[in-house]
């Protein structure tokens, strides 16, 4: 192998894909028909997302070495990435042919599977994914890969073991650290599990700035907790409201106190309570990463206001008692959070980035 090829595949390792295509060219200018750097450029071409330049290359390499593994197995790469799921499983089961003893073939071959989306290879995906772990059990990927398709499959259990064993080998791993905290807010009802998703979600995002999957989990996470505010603000309305129809049926003195008092403590409690129990379910560390989502996803932004027009109404119904007029407009104003949560649900998840 020449310099300049040992340097493009370091640079390769590095993340300098184009850095290391030009190295790449260069080299096979004066030898083109090296099968090793073809299929180095070919790796290059397809991180870089030039697809069909990649099948190209690639292609040109195994016309030059047709028994190369490291060509079939990226020809099964950049085919799923090209959506030609067949041809890429044909490819990589040729490199499972040529090297059934390396766990990289098997893990090519249950991403492919995997990636074809389809039930039927579901199982062959993970049985896959379970024999590049037996081959490789220090290999982080390999367990994500099963965590990935018995989380697809429903084996949740199965799915969380393989996600913390990979974490265990590579704490650093964005995906393993986004779909182990998609289980724990599978599991939200259980004491602390809320907390764990969100904890998950930031980690991920943080260790990947281009991670569009964890910042989604956490705008869906911050509009659940928004959207979930407007039932306490329907109890301090339905309170005040209750309160504002005694005041105008002629209610004085103690009465009214007592009406007021009691409409005012409703008011505050429910909101007080609602806020203590938030500041337990979100540790301060947590508190600024998902303000900082809220304040950049609209869908949150929109459910908030709907949600403070009803707090402010109501605190305004408890002062403005007298008008029947204004305390009408709890209704729509409650009617109108319901469908902003709702609309604003459905907007995110239209949204949502592609698997």
């Amino acid at each position: 192998m020449s310099s300049a090829l040992r340097q493009a595949d370091a640079l390769f390792d590095l993340g300098r894909y184009e850095r290391a295509a030009a190295l790449a060219a260069q080299h096979l200018a004066g030898a083109p028909d090296d099968a090793t750097a073809l299929v180095l450029l070919a790796r290059c071409l397809h991180r870089l997302g030039d697809e069909q330049q990649a099948l190209t290359t690639v292609e040109e390499a195994l016309s030059v070495e047709p028994d190369s593994l490291g060509a079939w197995l990226t020809q099964a790469q950049v085919l799923a990435s090209l959506k030609e799921y067949e041809r890429a499983e044909v490819s990589a089961r040729r490199a499972v042919e040529l090297a059934p003893q390396y766990w990289g073939s098997h893990y090519t071959l249950g991403t492919v599977l995997d990636a074809a989306g389809r039930r039927k290879r579901r199982r062959a995906a993970y049985e896959s994914a379970r024999t590049a772990t037996a081959l490789a059990p220090e290999e982080s990927d390999a367990h994500f890969l099963v965590g990935l398709t018995a989380h697809r499959s429903g084996r949740y259990r199965i799915a969380q073991e393989a996600y913390e064993t990979a974490l265990r080998l590579d704490p650093n791993s964005s995906q393993a650290h986004n779909n182990l905290s998609l289980l724990h807010l599978r599991r939200r009802w259980l004491p602390g599990s809320w907390t764990r998703a969100a904890e998950g979600f930031v980690q991920s995002a943080a260790l990947d700035l281009n991670d569009r999957h964890a910042r989604h989990n956490l705008e869906t996470m911050a509009l659940g907790t928004v959207s979930g505010s407007r039932w306490v603000a329907l109890a301090g309305t339905v309170a005040v409201a209750c309160g504002s129809a005694h005041l105008r049926a002629g209610a004085t003195g103690t009465d009214a106190l007592l009406t007021f008092l009691v409409c005012a403590t409703v008011l505050v409690g429910s909101w007080g309570g609602w806020l203590l129990w938030q500041s337990r379910r979100i540790p301060p560390h947590l508190r600024r990463p998902l303000l900082l989502v809220s304040r950049g996803c609209r869908q949150v932004l929109g459910v908030a206001f709907a949600v403070g027009l009803l707090v402010v109404h109501s605190a305004s119904a408890l002062v403005l008692w007298r008008s029947a007029v204004f305390s009408a407009l709890a209704i729509p104003l409650f009617v109108f959070a319901v469908v902003t949560s709702v609309a604003g649900h459905t907007a995110l998840q239209q949204r949502a980035p592609k698997p």
